[in-house]
């Protein structure tokens, strides 16, 4: 899962750097242009694969770490 989430990642990367829509005058619904809706999209599917990282590929100790040291303080 780790890879498909570096998969993921590199894919959003590459995407993300668009070109083709900057001279498209297209509107999304009749209001959105199509630049903003291809970034709006982007954005949920980088919180999706943001989720999936946490999820799957987020390393087990560290959680348990940080609320034991929170444990032991003073504030």
């Amino acid at each position: 899962m780790r890879y498909l989430i570096g998969i993921l990642l590199l894919l959003l990367l590459v995407l993300h750097q668009d070109n083709w829509f900057w001279e498209d005058d297209t509107l999304v619904f009749g209001f959105i242009p199509i630049g903003l809706f291809y970034h709006a999209c982007i954005s949920v599917a980088a919180s999706v694969t943001w989720f999936l990282a946490t999820k799957f590929a987020w390393p087990h100790g560290l959680s348990d770490g940080a609320e034991t040291s929170q444990q032991g303080s003073n504030t």
